[in-house]
């Protein structure tokens, strides 16, 4: 009939296919030692059953934890630290404040550090005639 040549084609496709997997699993698990900042975590989900698309899941995720940690690296990522930890704390403040005005010059005092007034005076602003 002709099927041989059939069969035979699949046979050797899903050989290559498996060790094209196989491939894949050891460059991931490789790569995932050898970081030595621990920031590459390897997680194919379903090592029985993955794909390209599981690989390239797994590449788009450890491009964005090694740009994650390039930008904590450069100035700018040094204020998002100062930025995050800012928002920390005044969580924390309104979580712990006592009375409303407590809270105010508690929040006040907090953003004063990067050039805010939580408290404004409004006196002065024109107000709009209707």
């Amino acid at each position: 009939m002709g099927a041989d040549k059939i069969l035979n084609s699949l046979r050797e496709a899903e050989a290559m296919f498996e060790k094209a997997k196989a491939s894949a699993k050891t460059f991931f698990e490789k790569k995932a030692k050898q970081d030595s900042d621990k920031t590459l975590n390897y997680n194919l989900r379903n090592e029985e059953k993955f794909g390209i698309r599981d690989c390239e899941e797994q590449l788009r995720d450890w491009a964005e934890d090694l740009v994650e940690v390039e930008i904590r690296r450069r100035p700018e990522g040094q204020k998002l630290n100062q930025l995050e930890k800012l928002k920390q704390h005044s969580i924390d403040t309104v979580m712990e404040a006592g009375t409303p005005e407590e809270l105010i010059k508690s929040l006040d005092n907090t953003t004063k550090k990067i050039g805010i007034a939580w408290i404004v005076d409004t006196s002065k602003i024109q107000q709009i005639s209707q």
